[in-house]
């Protein structure tokens, strides 16, 4: 029997994106584990979630209580010996905080390079405890896999690693994300106010996110065009440390037009893409960009970045514009606003383009990396 064990002791309310990301990977490998396969799953009870990885437990699943957080040091020795007493041939970290001598073939996963790639929003502190775990955690792998190819070449830019051990897999869209009806989308509509014509953006507020510039883009949309009974809706969650496009917005006099949302329930997130006449995601970097292959997925034309990962996730689905350039942002929303073809079309496009990805392709890819590294080892 060879057994994987998959850290899933992030699957908690501090890392909202690596828990969805480990828990919808575990429950697509379960069934394509083979006969002499097996699956370990390490979580964490004493930390809050809204998932439950006990419903996951059954003949070739087992999930292990680890009260151990990814911050403390005692993880360094418990964590190995809580792995070699389960008979693990293989450790799945999806953090870059974790063990850094597992004693065993490792695998590691990474998103982003963001405090290395936007300095000027992160402590030198934090920058530097950034570098020197990744490096210490890519010390450990056996293999990494990122979650882009843009992802792949800002790690193998930054850090000295052997291209052969770093395997792309992209994520994917849940599968509650597709059309939603009419009715669906009026009650998500009437529950939050906004007027039946919105563009929409969702994600956080953080600097990289590029908020400010699309406050600006709106306003020139709106002044150019006299939108008058459309809004802006920005989504997700709020970090109050960055409250400069709610002021980019209130100096502009747009407080009519802009609907800041803050964080919404995920029952709601379907019907709000799919009544939103235009996604925009303006975002200066993404590991990925998940909001863009939600909105797709719910037949929601998209209009984003030319930058990072963006244009290998959206293909040919979607507009795209330097995000540093208000104008040219501005320039792609009113061509998709004032062509109802067009827009007919990036739906087509943009559904077909978000069926590529699949959480089953991703736990395929996964698993394929498993088994290569453990018969390496």
């Amino acid at each position: 029997m060879i057994t994987y064990a998959l850290d899933a002791r992030s699957v908690t309310g501090h890392f909202p994106g690596i828990g969805r990301y480990v828990v919808s990977l575990a429950q697509a490998m379960i069934p394509l584990l083979s006969g002499d396969e097996r699956l370990v799953l390490l979580r964490d009870p004493t930390q809050p979630s809204r998932w439950n990885l006990t419903t996951l437990a059954g003949e070739r699943v087992q999930v292990v209580d680890t009260p151990l957080s990814p911050f403390t040091l005692r993880q360094q020795w418990a964590i190995p010996r809580i792995l070699r007493r389960l008979g693990a041939d293989l450790y799945h970290s999806p953090y870059y905080l974790m063990p850094y001598r597992p004693g065993m073939p490792t695998v590691l996963t990474m998103y982003d390079l963001i405090p290395l790639l936007f300095p000027q929003h992160v402590s030198c502190t934090a920058r530097l405890l950034f570098r020197w775990m990744t490096a210490l955690a890519l010390h450990a792998a056996s293999q990494v896999i990122v979650i882009s190819q843009a992802t792949r070449r800002d790690l193998l830019t930054s850090y000295h690693f052997p291209p052969q051990k770093v395997t792309a897999i992209p994520l994917a869209a849940d599968s509650a994300f597709h059309p939603q009806p009419t009715a669906e989308v009026e009650r998500v509509r009437r529950k939050y106010g906004f007027p039946e014509n919105y563009l929409l953006y969702l994600g956080i507020n953080k600097p990289h996110k590029n908020l400010v510039r699309l406050i600006e883009a709106w306003s020139l949309v709106i002044g150019s065009l006299g939108f008058d009974h459309w809004s802006l809706v920005i989504a997700g969650y709020w970090d109050s440390r960055y409250p400069e496009s709610q002021r980019r917005a209130e100096a502009l006099g747009l407080d009519d037009t802009i609907c800041f949302l803050g964080p919404v329930p995920e029952a709601d997130l379907p019907a709000l893409y799919s009544g939103a006449t235009l996604f925009v995601f303006p975002s200066l970097y993404e590991g990925f960009g998940l909001p863009v292959l939600e909105a797709m997925a719910c037949g929601t034309p998209v209009v984003c970045s030319n930058t990072s990962s963006l244009p290998e996730i959206v293909g040919e689905a979607a507009l795209t514009f330097d995000p540093v350039d208000v104008t040219a942002m501005a320039a792609k929303i009113e061509e998709v606003l004032h062509n109802e073809a067009l827009r007919d079309e990036m739906r087509e496009k943009g559904l077909r383009q978000a069926a590529k990805f699949s959480w089953e392709r991703t736990a395929k890819e996964t698993l394929e990396v498993y088994r290569e590294v453990t018969s390496r080892c």
